[in-house]
C-alpha cells in the first residue's frame, strides 16, 4: 500500500488540517502528562531494516525482531490492526492484537497517528493475504508527529511544494528516495572510475579574492577579518592546473559551483562539478576516457548502457559520435563558418538569420556559437562529441596547430543537452595572458569592472606545465540522464528556491 493510498481520498482544508493539528498536540500533551513524553526517547535498538525482513523471510519466519520508521498507513478493526512501516528501506506491514500488547498498550497504539514515528518488536510472519509482515509484541512511540502528512500528494496546488519541504516529498513519494540513493551511488562509481586511472581526488578554496575573467557571473561575498571582497568559485580548473605544474599529474575533484546566473530544467546556482585533469593527454585522450566513464558508470548503477532518458532510448556504449563545431552548423543551416572573414560578415549574417547572439559586438566565433545553439544542440540525442571550438569561445584550450583560428576542444551532449567540456589544456603563459587580457576587455566593455587578471596562474604557467588533457562536466546532469529526469531540481535534494513571503 502506497502512502497515498493509507486513509482514502478525501482531501483536508485547511481548516480541517488545523483541526487535526491541534488535536495531535492534544494527545502530546497528554503523553507528557502521563509521563510519556516520546520525545525524551534517545534510544532504540532496531535488529532489521525492512528490505532484510522481505529478502531473509524464510531465515527469519517465526524470529523476534525489532524495527522502527514511520508509520504511512494503519486499519484499526476493533481488537486487532494492520499498518505500514516506513523505513530507510521501504515499507514493512506490521499486525497489532490487544490480546498480545495489553489493553492499555493496545489502546495506546489506535491513539497513534499517520505520520508518526514508531518502534516495533516482535514476530516475522506470512498473512493469511501472503504479506510478509512483524506480528507485534510491542510497539513504542519514537515521536510524535504534528503535521498531517498528504493524502493525495500530487494532489496539492503548490507545485513548488515538493522542492521546498523535500522531507514530506521523500516520505510520501519512496521513489524520490530512490533517485538520490542512486545519485550517491553514481558519484561513488564516478570516484572509482578516476581513482582506478591513478586519478588523485583533491580539495581547492570555493572563496577567491579574484572575479576571474570567465563569462560566467559570480556570487560575491566580503571577508571581514582581511577586509577584502571575495568570491564563490564558478570553476575549480585553475587551482587543478597549478596541482598539474606542482607534479601530481592526474587530479581531479568533486566539488560545488556557483553561478549568480538564470534558473531552468538543467540551471542552478549551486551545483556539483567533476573537474579532471591529465598530464601528457590531449583532448582525444579524454574522449575515450569520457566514452568509458560513462558507460561503466551506466553498468554498475543501471546495469546496462542502454539507459531510457524522456522518451529516448540512449546508448552510451563507445564509440561516440564525432563532429566539428563548424561541420555540425553546416550540416544543419548551411552556413560555413570558414566563408566568414571578419567579425561583421558573421554578425550581418545572424542578423539575415534572425538569430541572436548574446555577446555584444560578437566575434565570428561567438556566431559560431549562437548558430549552434540555435540549429544543432537539440537535435543531438545519441551521446555526441561536438569538436574544435573557435578560440573566440575557449579562452582556456591549446590552439590547434594546423588552425590557430580553432582550438582542441569538445562539449558532449546527450538527448540535446551539454553534458561537459573538455580541451587540451593552454600551457603558454603569454597566450594565456593575451586571451585573459581580451576576455577582461569584452567583460569592461558589458560594464563590468572588477574582472582582473590571475596573475599567480600566469606565473604558474610561467614554470611550464606539462601538455595536458582537461574535463569538466556536471554530476547533476549526469543523475537526470541515469534516474531518466527532466529537471535538475528532480535530482538535487534541496533547490534553491525563491522564499515565501
Amino acid at each position: 500500500m502506497t502512502p497515498e493510498q493509507q486513509t482514502g481520498e478525501h482531501e483536508l482544508t485547511q481548516q480541517e488540517l488545523s483541526e487535526q493539528e491541534q488535536i495531535r498536540r492534544d494527545k502530546l500533551q497528554k503523553l507528557v502528562e502521563a509521563g510519556k513524553d516520546p520525545y525524551v526517547i534517545t534510544h532504540y535498538h532496531q535488529t532489521h531494516e525492512s528490505d532484510v525482513i522481505l529478502r531473509d523471510f524464510d531465515e527469519l519466519d517465526g524470529k523476534e525482531v525489532s524495527v522502527a520508521g514511520r508509520m504511512v498507513s494503519k486499519r484499526v478493526m476493533g481488537k486487532a490492526s494492520f499498518a505500514h512501516l516506513l523505513d530507510c528501506k521501504g515499507s514493512l506491514q506490521f499486525y497489532v492484537r490487544r490480546d498480545d500488547i495489553g489493553e492499555e498498550a493496545y489502546k495506546a497504539f489506535k491513539d497513534t497517528d499517520i505520520g508518526d514515528v514508531v518502534g516495533v518488536r516482535g514476530l516475522v510472519f506470512r498473512t493469511q493475504k501472503g504479506e510478509i509482515s512483524v506480528h507485534a509484541q510491542e510497539v513504542t512511540l519514537l515521536s510524535k508527529s504534528l503535521k498531517v502528512l498528504p493524502e493525495k500528494y500530487h494532489g496539492l496546488k503548490d507545485p513548488d511544494l515538493r522542492y521546498r519541504q523535500r522531507y514530506v516529498d521523500m516520505i510520501v513519494n519512496p521513489e524520490v528516495r530512490d533517485t538520490f540513493r542512486k545519485r550517491s551511488q553514481i558519484i561513488n562509481a564516478v570516484r572509482e572510475f578516476l581513482d582506478g586511472r591513478g586519478f588523485l581526488e583533491v580539495d581547492t578554496p570555493v572563496l577567491q579574492t579574484l572575479e576571474i575573467g570567465a563569462a560566467a557571473r559570480t556570487f560575491k561575498t566580503h571577508h571581514n577579518a582581511l577586509d577584502i571582497d571575495m568570491f564563490l568559485r564558478i570553476e575549480t580548473e585553475l587551482y587543478l592546473k597549478r596541482l598539474i605544474v606542482g607534479g601530481f599529474d592526474r587530479v581531479y575533484e568533486v566539488g560545488r559551483l556557483f553561478r549568480n546566473e538564470g534558473m531552468d530544467a538543467t540551471h542552478n546556482p549551486e551545483f556539483t562539478s567533476v573537474e579532471t585533469y591529465q598530464a601528457y593527454a590531449d583532448y582525444n585522450d579524454v574522449m575515450e576516457m569520457v566514452e568509458e566513464l560513462y558507460s561503466t558508470v551506466a553498468k554498475k548503477v543501471c546495469g546496462t548502457t542502454l539507459v531510457p532518458n524522456q522518451g529516448q532510448m540512449i546508448e552510451l556504449k563507445a564509440p561516440w559520435k564525432r563532429v566539428t563545431m563548424a561541420q555540425a552548423v553546416e550540416d544543419a543551416c548551411g552556413v560555413k563558418y570558414a566563408d566568414w572573414k571578419t567579425d561583421e560578415e558573421a554578425r550581418a549574417c545572424l542578423a539575415a538569420m534572425d538569430v541572436h547572439c548574446e555577446e555584444k559586438n560578437a566575434k565570428r566565433g561567438d556566431c559560431l556559437a549562437a548558430l549552434f545553439d540555435e540549429y544543432v544542440e537539440a537535435t543531438l540525442i545519441q551521446p555526441t562529441f561536438v569538436t574544435d571550438y573557435p578560440v573566440d569561445i575557449s579562452p582556456l584550450a591549446k590552439r590547434k596547430p594546423e588552425n590557430n583560428d580553432l582550438t582542441e576542444r569538445f562539449e558532449f551532449f546527450i538527448n540535446g543537452h551539454e553534458m561537459g567540456n573538455a580541451f587540451s589544456e593552454l600551457n603558454d603563459p603569454i597566450d594565456q595572458r593575451r586571451r585573459f587580457e581580451e576576455q577582461i576587455r569584452v567583460r569592461q566593455a558589458q560594464g563590468n569592472t572588477t574582472a582582473k587578471v590571475d596573475e599567480d596562474y600566469v606565473t604558474a604557467l610561467e614554470y611550464g606545465m606539462p601538455p595536458t588533457g582537461g574535463l569538466g562536466f556536471g554530476i547533476d546532469r549526469m543523475v537526470m540522464l541515469l534516474t531518466d529526469n527532466d529537471s535538475i531540481r528532480d535530482v538535487l535534494l534541496f533547490p534553491t528556491m525563491k522564499p515565501l513571503s
